[in-house]
Protein backbone atom coordinates (compact mmCIF):
# COMPACT_ATOMS: atom_id res chain seq x y z
CA UNK A 1 0.00 0.00 0.00
CA UNK A 2 1.54 3.17 -1.13
CA UNK A 3 1.07 6.31 1.16
CA UNK A 4 -1.16 7.79 -1.17
CA UNK A 5 -3.35 4.81 -0.99
CA UNK A 6 -3.20 5.09 2.90
CA UNK A 7 -3.45 9.02 3.15
CA UNK A 8 -7.10 8.70 1.11
CA UNK A 9 -7.71 5.90 3.23
CA UNK A 10 -7.34 7.90 6.55
CA UNK A 11 -9.27 11.12 4.90
CA UNK A 12 -11.74 8.87 4.42
CA UNK A 13 -12.26 7.15 7.68
CA UNK A 14 -11.81 11.12 8.88
CA UNK A 15 -14.46 11.84 6.41
CA UNK A 16 -17.13 9.20 8.24
CA UNK A 17 -16.19 10.27 11.43
CA UNK A 18 -17.09 13.49 10.92
CA UNK A 19 -20.41 12.45 9.37
CA UNK A 20 -21.12 10.44 12.34
CA UNK A 21 -21.00 13.13 15.12
CA UNK A 22 -23.95 14.75 13.40
CA UNK A 23 -25.67 11.77 13.08
CA UNK A 24 -24.98 11.93 16.67
CA UNK A 25 -25.89 15.25 17.22
CA UNK A 26 -28.86 15.15 15.55
CA UNK A 27 -29.79 11.61 17.53
CA UNK A 28 -28.99 13.49 20.80
CA UNK A 29 -30.95 16.65 20.40
CA UNK A 30 -34.31 14.88 19.73
CA UNK A 31 -34.09 12.66 22.91
CA UNK A 32 -32.72 16.07 24.51
CA UNK A 33 -35.39 18.06 23.83
CA UNK A 34 -38.25 17.32 26.61
CA UNK A 35 -35.16 18.68 29.08
CA UNK A 36 -34.15 21.60 27.05
CA UNK A 37 -38.12 22.52 27.10
CA UNK A 38 -38.27 22.16 30.71
CA UNK A 39 -34.93 24.29 31.12
CA UNK A 40 -36.06 26.87 29.18
CA UNK A 41 -39.45 26.74 31.09
CA UNK A 42 -37.38 27.16 33.98
CA UNK A 43 -35.60 30.08 32.61
CA UNK A 44 -38.59 31.57 31.72
CA UNK A 45 -40.44 31.39 35.38
CA UNK A 46 -37.09 32.67 36.99
CA UNK A 47 -36.37 35.12 34.72
CA UNK A 48 -32.22 34.25 34.15
CA UNK A 49 -30.45 36.39 32.91
CA UNK A 50 -28.64 36.11 29.19
CA UNK A 51 -26.30 33.50 27.86
CA UNK A 52 -22.64 33.84 29.03
CA UNK A 53 -20.68 34.22 26.36
CA UNK A 54 -17.15 34.04 27.79
CA UNK A 55 -15.96 32.64 30.95
CA UNK A 56 -12.88 34.12 31.53
CA UNK A 57 -13.46 37.63 33.39
CA UNK A 58 -16.58 38.00 35.51
CA UNK A 59 -17.51 41.27 33.90
CA UNK A 60 -17.62 39.82 30.36
CA UNK A 61 -19.80 36.64 31.33
CA UNK A 62 -22.97 38.24 31.51
CA UNK A 63 -23.37 41.66 29.51
CA UNK A 64 -26.25 42.85 30.71
CA UNK A 65 -24.79 42.92 34.53
CA UNK A 66 -21.65 44.68 33.80
CA UNK A 67 -20.64 47.83 35.65
CA UNK A 68 -18.32 51.02 34.10
CA UNK A 69 -15.40 50.58 36.27
CA UNK A 70 -14.78 46.47 36.78
CA UNK A 71 -12.73 46.17 33.63
CA UNK A 72 -10.71 49.15 35.54
CA UNK A 73 -10.20 47.67 38.91
CA UNK A 74 -6.79 47.41 39.12
CA UNK A 75 -5.89 50.86 37.54
CA UNK A 76 -7.62 53.26 35.69
CA UNK A 77 -4.90 53.08 32.99
CA UNK A 78 -4.39 49.56 33.48
CA UNK A 79 -4.44 47.64 30.12
CA UNK A 80 -7.39 44.69 29.38
CA UNK A 81 -6.30 41.40 31.23
CA UNK A 82 -8.42 39.39 29.35
CA UNK A 83 -8.97 39.10 25.23
CA UNK A 84 -12.90 38.91 25.39
CA UNK A 85 -13.27 42.63 27.27
CA UNK A 86 -11.65 44.15 23.81
CA UNK A 87 -13.76 42.43 21.68
CA UNK A 88 -17.57 43.90 23.43
CA UNK A 89 -18.08 47.41 23.86
CA UNK A 90 -19.97 48.01 27.32
CA UNK A 91 -23.68 47.92 26.83
CA UNK A 92 -25.73 50.79 25.14
CA UNK A 93 -28.19 50.74 28.91
CA UNK A 94 -24.67 51.61 30.80
CA UNK A 95 -24.27 55.12 28.60
CA UNK A 96 -27.69 56.48 28.39
CA UNK A 97 -26.51 60.15 27.53
CA UNK A 98 -23.46 60.76 25.22
CA UNK A 99 -20.59 63.03 26.44
CA UNK A 100 -20.80 65.51 23.39
CA UNK A 101 -24.63 65.98 25.00
CA UNK A 102 -22.97 66.37 28.75
CA UNK A 103 -20.67 68.87 27.29
CA UNK A 104 -23.49 70.94 25.54
CA UNK A 105 -25.56 70.50 29.10
CA UNK A 106 -22.86 71.80 31.20
CA UNK A 107 -23.12 75.72 32.62
CA UNK A 108 -19.59 77.73 32.19
CA UNK A 109 -19.49 79.38 35.74
CA UNK A 110 -18.29 83.29 35.46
Amino acid sequence: MSRTDRFLWLMAVLALATALTFVDATLRSHEASPRLATSAALVQELGLTDLALFTEARYTRHLSQADLHTAFQDHPLAFEHFPSGSLLAPPAHLFPTRHADLAAATEVPD
